[in-house]
C-alpha cells in the first residue's frame, strides 16, 4: 500500500552535491565520506510525511511510494535549500563580536540569524548568511525500510529528529514519559526544539494525550 501524508515513515539515506557526501545515515559511509560525526546518531531516520522533515523535494519524491522502495532523486535549488541571495552576504565591524571571528566560524548577529563568516578583512568582518547549500543541486538515494505505527516509535523518532539523541520513552496509556540524559539542560539543541518536538507530538502522532519529561540521576559508584 502507498505511503500517505501524515503517516511516518523509517528512512534511510544519503545526499550528495555532485561526488562529495554531505549527509547520511549510514555510519560507514560517513565514516568513507569523512564527514563522520561521533556524537551523532546513526541509523534509519523517522520523518512523518509531508511535514519538512526532509528537504520538499525529498519529501516530494518519498509520498504515494511503499515500504521497501530504493530509488535515486535530483532535487534542484528552489526544492533543497534555495537559491543564493547576494544581499544576504554582510559586513560587520569586528568588534561587534563576542568571540574573535575566523573565517568558517558560525556565528548569530540578532535577526539576521545564523551565518558563516567568510572573511575577515581589517576591522570588517564579512557574514553569509545564506544555507551552506543555498543554489546546490542535491542528490539523494534513499530506502524506505518501514512504516513508524506505534506512538512511542513516532514519539521517539522526532526525539532523535530534532534532538540528536536517542532517548527511552515509556508508554502508559496515553501518556508518554521521556527519559532525558542528565545534564541535558545544557544542550543548546535540545533546549531550541524541546517545544517543537511536543507541539508535533501532539500535533502528528495518534494516542499520545501527555507527555512527561523526566531527567533522572543515579549516584556514582565509589572507586575501591
Amino acid at each position: 500500500m502507498a505511503i500517505k501524508e501524515g503517516e511516518f515513515i523509517k528512512l534511510s539515506y544519503t545526499g550528495k552535491v555532485g561526488d562529495n557526501v554531505f549527509d547520511t545515515t549510514y555510519e560507514d559511509e560517513a565514516k568513507k565520506a569523512g564527514i563522520f560525526n561521533e556524537s551523532a546518531v546513526y541509523g534509519p531516520v523517522t520523518i512523518c510525511i509531508g511535514q519538512k522533515h526532509v528537504i520538499a523535494g525529498l519529501d516530494e519524491e518519498l509520498a504515494s511510494k511503499k515500504v521497501g522502495a530504493e530509488g535515486t532523486v535530483t532535487v534542484p535549488p528552489e526544492k533543497a535549500f534555495g537559491q543564493r541571495d547576494p544581499k544576504r552576504v554582510q559586513s560587520f565591524p569586528k568588534n561587534q563580536f563576542k568571540e574573535k571571528p575566523v573565517r568558517g566560524m558560525q556565528v548569530r548577529l540578532g535577526e539576521q540569524g545564523e551565518g558563516t563568516v567568510m572573511d575577515v578583512i581589517g576591522s570588517k568582518v564579512i557574514v553569509d548568511f545564506n544555507a551552506p547549500l543555498a543554489g546546490a543541486t542535491l542528490t539523494y538515494t534513499y530506502k524506505i525500510e518501514e512504516k513508524a505505527e506505534k506512538a512511542v516509535d513516532q514519539l521517539k523518532g522526532l526525539v532523535k529528529l530534532y534532538s540528536g539523541r536517542d532517548m527511552e520513552v515509556e508508554m502508559d496509556g496515553s501518556k508518554a514519559t521521556v527519559m532525558l540524559p542528565p545534564g541535558i539542560i545544557y544542550d543548546r539543541r535540545w533546549l531550541l526544539w524541546r517545544g517543537r518536538i511536543i507541539h508535533e507530538a501532539f500535533e502528528f502522532t495518534k494516542g499520545i494525550d501527555e507527555i512527561v519529561l523526566v531527567e533522572s540521576f543515579k549516584r556514582p559508584e565509589k572507586k575501591e
